[in-house]
């Protein structure tokens, strides 16, 4: 299809004329508020992101403030969002900004996708609402409509469909007004060309769908790769002595770092609990068969974008304090609500 004149004159009506998506950072033109309701919405839903979005900024309301706030506090109000490397970027970034730029937000797409945690469509995002660029957005709504729409068969994970699909949003988007064609074409993926159940009936795009007219609808898009998921099995140790709990934090590269945690042996497989109490693994950890374990959890479960968590909580009450909790903090238990925990954890200290 070569002429495509008509993608925006259709796009623009609709979204003039029909679009009532409400969303309260929708019009802003604050890089800072903009640059935090994208990073939260990187792997969250709207609906979940919509409270984190607001108590992040009315705690702080700058990114100066975001800076110099501290660590501990910024991951305890992001607990529960997952994907913590957003966390841990977001506050590499702010300090960036503050440090070295004044405080002042880059305003060019070049500088912006520099920031830790920012790629392609963040800053295009950024760019294009705060500062006016024509710079396309390229989500998960923006590919679906357009390879529906263009009937684009090659997979928009692969090398080849990327460059392509770059380039054709390039070429669409309304260098007058790339912010509102940017929302319109995102809030048109979200409402109307939907991944499952889309509006095709009544879609002003109908006639021209190449999808809806070969019956493609529910092929495109195609994606080349599938996730293959990690099962983990995660023992979880709530050591207590004189009414305080043994905890650290994550710092290897894996899930969750930075977050807080019980001391953890993780199996291959969900091994029975009496099993789990005598293994050679938790007597080398405890340095001593003297322990008494007053509680065993039922079995937990989290499902994260590449790996399922499952896992049970061990309460272990020891004489002597082992070698190997030296690292640990050793906190009252109504101080573990001060600290940020996966959510994994955070679902069995609330039950």
């Amino acid at each position: 299809m070569k002429n495509k004149k008509f993608f925006l004159e259709i796009l623009i009506k609709w979204n003039r004329n029909e679009n009532n998506r409400q969303m309260p950072w929708k019009g802003e033109e604050d890089p800072y508020k903009i640059w935090i309701s994208e990073i939260i919405l990187q792997q969250t839903r709207v609906q979940q992101g919509l409270d984190y979005y607001n108590r992040f900024i009315k705690t702080w309301p700058n990114v100066k403030k975001l800076a110099g706030a501290n660590e501990q506090s910024v991951y305890k109000l992001w607990e529960g969002l997952g994907y913590y490397s957003r966390c841990k970027n977001l506050i590499a970034s702010a300090k960036y900004i503050s440090d070295e730029l004044d405080g002042i937000f880059p305003n060019k797409y070049e500088e912006i996708i520099k920031l830790k945690g920012v790629g392609p469509y963040t800053a295009a995002a950024i760019a294009s609402f705060a500062f006016g660029q024509p710079h396309a957005v390229l989500d998960g709504n923006v590919f679906r409509v357009l390879s529906r729409i263009f009937g684009i068969e090659i997979p928009i994970d692969s090398v080849e469909g990327k460059k392509l699909f770059a380039e054709l949003a390039d070429e669409l988007i309304d260098k007058k007004n790339p912010a509102g064609y940017n929302q319109a074409i995102m809030d048109f993926g979200a409402v109307i060309c939907k991944p499952v159940q889309p509006l095709c009936i009544g879609c002003p795009f109908q006639k021209k769908c190449i999808a809806y007219n070969n019956e493609l609808v529910t092929i495109l898009p195609i994606k080349e790769k599938n996730i293959k998921k990690r099962q983990r099995f995660f023992n979880y140790l709530l050591v207590e002595k004189d009414d305080k709990f043994y905890v650290k934090q994550r710092r290897e590269k894996d899930i969750w770092h930075n977050l807080f945690e019980f001391a953890l042996i993780e199996t291959d497989k969900l091994i029975p609990a009496n099993e789990f109490l005598k293994s050679v693994e938790l007597i080398s950890l405890l340095r001593e068969k003297n322990f008494t374990c007053a509680k065993v959890s039922e079995v937990y479960s989290q499902k994260l974008t590449h790996q399922t968590i499952s896992g049970r909580f061990f309460h272990i009450s020891v004489n002597t304090v082992p070698p190997s909790f030296n690292n640990y903090a050793h906190v009252y238990k109504k101080e573990l609500a001060l600290l940020p925990f996966p959510k994994f954890i955070t679902s069995y200290l609330q039950d």
